[in-house]
């Protein structure tokens, strides 16, 4: 099931990576693609250097039978989720729906008289309500105010000109994009590996087996390439139309929050709402707005309900498994 869920995030999430760049023509989707998967790789392997700070922040996994269902239960809750959301076009966050739905299943071994998740409910706080609140206006500010010096820069130059210049940088923020969702993601399905194989008794708390990073890697980048184009027609074409450089700006400033948030704060970032968040401000600083307001409140009206539905789905895959523990 962390096969499954990696595969859903890269699946889902290539979206971020790519949609600006296919939408202006800056790369075809192939290769956007293929330059996601790239780096989608390479930031999933690197990021094994930062997993086992970003579980030991989480919480503690009992021993045994139920700590594999509660990590069960969580992982079905995060999957059925992210499908029903591709399904719909919209892009949510896979580490919400995944932390979400593990407090789902600590509720309900809680209420059975099973040992729940320690520390889930700070973990709850820190990393989705939180994030849910500031990320997203954060993002949004950035790549509202990034369009004016950007437009400076190109203030003597005639707009094909500027226009094939950033679609030429657009590739790099592409891959820079695809390389932070590696970075931030790839911990995700690490740290739940690890807490499963500790809870199976077969590891030991601090160390990472080398096919760990290597099997994330794998399945993430195995999403990737498949694909979710539902998604990115929202971001390229429901949500904003960009021009070139407004692209680039939004790709720049998300690929930039999620390098400080995984490497200089260590704090895990929602690429989904860093990407969609930065999009939709850089298409508001437009002399001519074509932000679609409805579209954009039907995301944010997703993210909000993220958080209440992988809980309760979580919490109904935890009773129902509840008798293998």
């Amino acid at each position: 099931m962390a096969a499954v869920f990696a595969f859903l995030n890269g699946f889902r999430d290539v979206s971020s990576a790519v949609a600006l760049s296919v939408r202006t023509r800056a790369l075809t989707p192939t290769l956007a693609v293929l330059l996601a998967g790239l780096f989608n790789c390479v930031g999933a392997l690197l990021s094994v250097f930062l997993a086992v700070a970003f579980a030991d922040r989480l919480f503690t996994v009992p021993p045994g039978g139920t700590g594999l269902i509660l990590l069960l239960a969580g992982l079905l809750g995060a999957c059925l989720w992210g499908v029903h959301q591709w399904w719909r076009g919209y892009p949510s966050s896979s580490t919400h729906a995944l932390i979400s739905g593990l407090v789902g299943a600590s509720l309900g071994s809680a209420v059975l008289g099973h040992p729940p998740l320690q520390g889930i409910n700070a973990s709850l706080l820190t990393l989705v309500v939180l994030p849910l609140l500031v990320s997203p206006v954060i993002a949004f500010a950035l790549g509202f105010a990034a369009v004016y010096p950007t437009s400076w820069a190109f203030r003597n130059t005639a707009p094909g000109q500027a226009f094939r210049r950033t679609r030429q940088i657009q590739s790099v923020a592409a891959a820079a994009v695809a390389f932070g969702h590696g970075l931030q993601d790839g911990q995700r399905t690490t740290a739940v590996v690890l807490f499963a194989l500790l809870a199976a008794g077969a590891g030991t708390a601090g160390s990472v087996p080398l096919w760990v990073p290597i099997f994330t890697a794998a399945a993430l980048t195995a999403g990737t390439l498949a694909g979710g184009w539902r998604i990115s027609y929202t971001l390229g074409h429901r949500l904003v139309r960009l021009d070139p450089m407004r692209g680039f700006v939004a790709q720049l400033v998300a690929a930039g929050l999620l390098f400080v948030g995984a490497i200089g704060l260590a704090l895990p970032l929602s690429t989904t709402h860093t990407v969609t968040s930065a999009i939709a401000g850089a298409g508001r600083n437009q002399r001519f707005s074509v932000a679609n307001g409805r579209v954009l409140g039907r995301i944010v009206w997703m993210w909000v309900a993220t958080p209440i539905a992988c809980a309760f789905l979580g919490a109904l895959f935890f009773l129902a498994l509840s008798p293998l523990a």
